[in-house]
């Protein structure tokens, strides 16, 4: 009896621990979700720039030259604009086109780019200088060895309603002498006019300088102009020049800077090794080079971009401007001129 009732217990015992097993867990509570917060839209990425199509003309002389590299360069593709050059003899072969849009930017005079600005009311501005003083008087003969000696003298000159015109006729007036200038219509007829012995002075820019005494043992270097210019002046003589279309600099800053970049690293290139740039030099019809390579010297080719160009322009053209208004359009260029 003992025996069945401590079992009956124990099978109580065992039904009464499966009965709290079984019993439900309390659930668990969920911590609530934050809000989920729409994510800022990305902006869209600016797309890489990759060059455009820039019309270019440029001088032969030292704008040409100092230009030379930068025709092989993209000629080979190498560069990341799409560049398409002219070369012309005068800078009126030029304006036309850079006025009416056949042409970007352009190697000009300075006084040039300046009467271009106040004629289309500041639509052409300049973008740098890149050309100091490249104006020589070459002489057949013992003569001449100051600015006063040119008294009395016929000279034959290049450059007409270029800064080479004005230059020498300032000279010339502020030193109170009187000259006859006979004008050739581009820096080749003059050079061809001296070498046939029509003139014995005759005023050039390189590269023709070197051409005519390479080419006539009797011409010998007279006057080097720059320091001409400094003595009376006090100031650089800013002569060659970058313009720009402001719609096309307006509208193309990217492709501008791309091209100060480029010009630049090609007028390094030039200075740094004339042999080789005198060799592009002639395979661009700008000169032969032989006579580039010696000229480069003397050709005081430059690039004063930004701030590193504006007051030293700017003193020259007041300089041209207190002479001859009408030599830089009839007013100073405001401050938006300079780029």
């Amino acid at each position: 009896m003992k025996k069945l009732l401590s079992l009956i217990l124990a099978l109580v015992m065992i039904m009464s621990m499966a009965a709290c097993s079984n019993e439900p867990a309390e659930p668990e509570t969920a911590e609530p979700e934050e809000p989920s917060v729409p994510s800022e839209p990305e902006e869209p990425a600016e797309p890489e720039f990759s060059g455009a199509e820039v019309k270019i003309g440029m001088l032969k002389g030292p704008t040409g030259m100092g230009a030379a590299w930068l025709m092989d360069q993209n000629e080979q593709g190498l560069t990341l604009n799409s560049y398409e050059f002219t070369v012309a003899g005068a800078p009126d072969e030029l304006t036309g086109q850079l006025i009416q849009g056949g042409l970007d930017i352009a190697a000009l005079p300075t006084n040039a780019i300046s009467s271009l600005y106040n004629k289309t009311n500041g639509e052409i501005v300049c973008l740098g200088v890149n050309a100091l003083g490249v104006l020589y008087i070459l002489e057949n003969g013992e003569t001449i060895s100051s600015i006063g000696d040119l008294d009395g003298k016929t000279i034959l000159a290049s450059g007409k309603g270029s800064t080479a015109e004005s230059v020498l006729v300032h000279l010339i007036a502020e030193s109170g002498i009187g000259a006859d200038i006979h004008f050739a219509s581009e820096h080749t007829e003059a050079a061809t006019l001296a070498m046939t012995g029509e003139y014995d002075v005759v005023m050039l820019p390189e590269p023709f300088v070197t051409n005519v005494m390479g080419k006539s043992e009797n011409f010998r270097i007279a006057l080097n102009l720059s320091e001409e210019w400094e003595k009376l002046t006090g100031e650089a003589l800013t002569m060659g020049g970058i313009a720009v279309r402001r719609e096309f600099l307006e509208q193309n800053p990217e492709a501008v800077a791309e091209f100060v970049k480029d010009y630049s690293a090609s007028i390094e290139f030039t200075n740094s090794d004339p042999a080789a740039a005198g060799v592009l030099i002639e395979k661009y019809g700008i000169a032969a080079a032989a006579v580039a390579e010696n000229a480069i010297p003397r050709c005081n080719i430059v690039w004063l971009h930004g701030e590193d160009y504006k007051t030293v322009l700017e003193n020259f053209l007041a300089v041209l401007f207190a002479s001859n208004p009408a030599s830089i359009g009839g007013a100073m260029p405001g401050e938006d001129f300079y780029n």
